[in-house]
This record gives C-alpha cells, structure tokens and sequence, in this order.
C-alpha cells in the first residue's frame, strides 16, 4: 500500500517532506555547567596526553597509565597513578563521578 501512495504522489507531482532539523535542547556553554560544578569524571590517559594537558608536569614515567580528573566541563582537577586516588580526590571535594562510555 505504501508503494502505490508514494507512486500516486510522485504522479501528482509532490514529494516527501523532509524531516525538519531538531534544535538543540541545550547549548554547549549550559552543557558546560551541568551539574553546578558538582560532576566529575575520570579519564585514563597515558604519559604523552597527559604531559599535554599538564605542561607543568615533569618526570612523568613512559608506559603507565594515569588518571585525570576532570570537571564536567572538561577542566581539568587533578592527575594520579591510580584510579582510587582520583576518587579519592573527587570525593574529598564532594564530587559526584559521572560513568563515561
């Protein structure tokens, strides 16, 4: 039935609309501040991205991984050797982790 409405139309000379675009709900700054400065997550990078994103770092050991914590606006707080010291950090400033996937 379908083909036969779709054939129909084409014969009349009208097409299917197009879907309309969805505007976004949020904006990337209001995004930004999701949580109110009280979501953080943790990210697992390695030295390089890590002497990257913390200059000021020297020293840091080739072929571990570290652990950064992060605002949710993507600030960086802290870096650790361990994903139990950036937790441990998180919820010494009563942070609340948000899951990345």
């Amino acid at each position: 039935m379908e083909s036969k409405n779709n054939a129909k139309a084409a014969r009349q000379g009208r097409r299917k609309a197009a879907p309309l675009p969805v505007p976004p709900v949020m904006s990337m700054s209001e995004l930004a501040k999701l949580g109110g400065g009280k979501v953080a997550y943790i990210k697992i990078m390695t030295p390089e991205e890590a002497r990257e994103m913390f200059p000021a770092i020297e020293g840091l050991p080739a072929g571990i991984n570290l652990f950064a914590l992060h605002a949710a606006d993507g600030t960086p707080l802290a870096l650790t050797d361990s994903r139990q010291a950036a937790v441990g950090h998180a919820m010494g400033d009563e942070l609340e982790i948000a899951s990345l996937h």
